[in-house]
């Protein structure tokens, strides 16, 4: 596909050459900020439970958490095509500190009952909306920057992938052990990194802006319009999508599984995530070797079949150390296919839409989150292992169909070739 002039000059400000260092620049922004990243998704389920004492509670709040991240996905990227990633991720780094500085207020004043609840439960979903203004703000710097690394743009996205486990592996591990001495200290440290996520989100360099008069289409209509215009990204993206509905399971249930099933701390939860987080860096780094060997389909499709394997072990786990190793497996294979993904991604979407068809990939990507979050509320926690196995089978027959069209995509097959305006 080759991209039309307009595309390669977008309207407005251009993305501008960074002047200082990719580490100071790029990583430095993007580490603060997939930490805070971390925190949100993996310890405020913990907090909920830590509060509540209730599973069921646990499985509203995940859901909670997600459904405003995946009703901001429109108004987030239409508004880092046209105002730019820098003032976006600093706005909603701030605003979320403010949020999460208020509340972490009113849970020390606050008696145990139903107003301490409905706290945290409005925590988990306004963070979590914040916190994805601030992913797809840094996605789409990322990009900008891989695209400029002609040949090497998934090495790049490895590196960027290697920054947001790295705080993957530190996240859920400190939010465990800060939340053996209440909630009230991993706030802090939540507020105290989105401060810090605002502060560097200035540094970063421009993004390519959009002028609202250039099209009449907007937000979501115009990254659907994009997205029908790339088979390869839209085919690969239906296939993860419903591989992230036993994901967004396992995230959810395995406080409960841990705690309840293995009779383990919040702390155990926190070594859980973490080990699938040193896991994945560790698969990650070696999908930086093998794509220039054996490109992204082969890449994909070893992933997608340990991903499979993986999640079909996961219920029948008889210990705590061996659902632990299972995770982490899955995640490895997990990250393989984000490399995979968000290489395709960066290189064949076209520059000034980036931001609305980046909206609408994750949009699509973690519909599957809140979901799980509901099945887990409405899972007595005896079925869970049954209702996980069920998701695992889908899970399996969709990657596979997923790899069996794309088998001779030539989108797959020429990504890493020199050229990024060819795919």
């Amino acid at each position: 596909m080759t991209v039309p002039p307009y595309e390669i000059q977008p309207a407005g400000r251009h993305a501008a050459i960074p002047t200082g260092s990719l580490f100071r620049r790029i990583y430095a922004p993007r580490a603060c900020e997939a930490l805070a990243y971390s925190l949100a998704t993996y310890a405020m389920p913990l907090v909920v439970l830590a509060t509540t004492g209730s599973a069921s509670l646990t499985g509203l709040a995940f859901a909670l958490e997600w459904i405003p991240r995946v009703a901001a996905f429109g108004f987030a990227g239409a508004l880092v095509d046209r105002s730019g990633a820098a003032i976006v991720c600093f706005a909603a780094s701030l605003a979320r500190a403010l949020v999460v500085a208020g509340a972490g207020v009113a849970l020390a004043l606050l008696r145990p009952g139903t107003a301490e609840t409905v706290t945290v439960m409005a925590l988990a979903a306004v963070t979590g909306a914040l916190t994805q203004f601030g992913f797809i703000a840094n996605e789409a710097v990322g990009a900008i920057v891989s695209r400029r690394d002609e040949g090497q743009s998934h090495k790049v996205q490895s590196v960027l992938i290697g920054v947001d486990q790295t705080a993957t592996l530190v996240g859920p591990a400190l939010g465990g052990v800060l939340l053996l001495t209440g909630p009230t200290r991993m706030l802090v440290c939540l507020c105290v990194l989105s401060c810090l996520s605002a502060a560097l989100a200035l540094q970063t360099p421009p993004t390519p802006l959009r002028a609202a008069r250039q099209r009449s289409g907007g937000g979501l209509r115009e990254g659907w319009q994009t997205l029908r215009s790339l088979p390869s990204l839209r085919r690969l993206v239906a296939g993860l999508a419903w591989s992230n509905l036993t994901l967004g399971l396992l995230q959810s249930a395995s406080p409960v599984l841990v705690e309840e099933r293995f009779g383990r701390s919040a702390a155990a939860v926190g070594t859980l995530w973490s080990v699938a987080a040193a896991a994945t860096l560790l698969a990650v780094t070696c999908c930086r070797f093998a794509l220039n060997r054996l490109g992204l389909w082969g890449v994909g499709v070893i992933s997608a079949t340990v991903a499979a394997a993986a999640c079909l072990a996961v219920p029948q786990a008889p210990s705590y150390t061996r659902y632990v190793a299972l995770v982490a497996l899955f995640m490895a294979a997990d990250g393989g296919l984000t490399v995979v993904l968000r290489t395709l991604r960066a290189l064949i979407i076209p520059p000034a839409a980036f931001g609305a068809t980046l909206s609408l990939t994750i949009l699509l990507l973690l519909l599957p989150f809140p979901v799980a979050g509901i099945l887990l509320a409405l899972t007595p926690p005896p079925y869970l292992a049954d209702v996980i196995s069920v998701c695992a089978l889908v899970q399996a027959l969709t990657l596979f169909l997923t790899f069996v069209r794309l088998r001779n995509d030539p989108a797959l097959r020429a990504t890493t070739r020199p050229s990024c305006h060819q795919a």
